[in-house]
C-alpha cells in the first residue's frame, strides 16, 4: 500500500501554480477545485494529501513533520534557515531580493545605514559580508513607506517588476539574490517515505523540462 504524502501548499497564486504542476505530474486531487472552506484535500488512490497554509509557515510545517513536503519561496528558506531538504527549483514565483532606496540616495559610509525590511536575517547577512554597520527596522507591511517618510535610508524587499517602487519614487539599487519557489522535504519523511517522495519529485521535475 502506498504511503500517503502530506503536502503543504502556500495560499495564493504561487500555491495554485504549484498545485497545477502536481496535477500535471499525475497527483491530482479534484476536491481542491470545489468551492468550500476546507483546508485539507486528499486523494487516497494517488497517495496525496494537500493542505493550504500561509506562505511563510510552509517551512515550519515541513521542518516539524506535519507536512512531508511543501512549496516554499527561496526568500523564506534563506530568512528562516529551516532544517529541511531542498529538492528542486520549480522555476515559478520568480523575483529577486533587492536593496531599494530613493532615486537620489547616496550611501554615506560614515553613518550607520538604517534598513527597513520584513527579512532581517537576509539583510543582516548581506551587509555583514560588506562589513557595513546597519540598524535593522523590522516592518510587516508597506515597506516602501519607510524611506519616503524618513524612517529608513534603504529597504530590503522582494522585487518582481519594480512597479510599486517606481510609483513611489524609489528604485532598486542592488540585487541580493534571485528568488523562486522550491520543493522542500522533511528530513525524516524523506528517509521513511523515500520511494514515494523521490517518485513525486522526479515526476514534477520532469514537467519542468517539457
Amino acid at each position: 500500500m502506498k504511503k500517503m504524502i502530506n503536502i503543504a501548499l502556500p495560499k495564493g497564486r504561487l500555491g495554485q501554480k504549484a498545485y497545477e504542476m502536481f496535477e500535471k505530474a499525475g497527483y491530482e486531487c479534484p476536491s481542491i477545485h470545489e468551492e468550500n472552506r476546507k483546508l485539507i484535500f486528499e486523494n487516497e488512490e494517488k497517495g496525496v494529501r494537500y493542505f493550504w497554509v500561509k506562505p511563510s509557515d510552509v517551512v515550519i510545517y515541513v521542518e516539524r513533520g506535519a507536512a512531508d513536503i511543501g512549496i516554499a519561496g527561496k526568500d523564506i528558506i534563506l530568512e528562516y534557515s529551516p532544517d529541511i531538504y531542498e529538492l528542486c527549483d520549480l522555476g515559478i514565483g520568480k523575483c529577486r531580493m533587492a536593496v531599494a532606496a530613493k532615486k537620489d540616495f547616496y550611501d554615506d559610509y560614515g553613518k550607520t545605514l538604517r534598513v527597513a525590511t520584513k527579512f532581517p536575517n537576509i539583510a543582516k547577512k548581506y551587509y555583514k559580508a560588506q562589513s557595513r554597520e546597519i540598524d535593522i527596522i523590522k516592518l510587516n507591511g508597506s515597506i516602501e513607506l519607510a524611506p519616503i517618510l524618513g524612517l529608513s535610508d534603504v529597504i530590503v524587499d522582494i522585487v518582481e517588476t519594480g512597479k510599486t517602487l517606481y510609483e513611489n519614487d524609489l528604485e532598486p539599487k542592488e540585487t541580493i539574490v534571485p528568488i523562486s519557489a522550491r520543493l522542500v522535504a522533511n528530513k525524516v519523511s524523506y528517509k521513511f517515505k523515500n520511494q514515494e517522495i523521490s517518485e513525486l519529485c522526479d515526476r514534477v521535475c520532469a514537467e519542468l523540462v517539457e
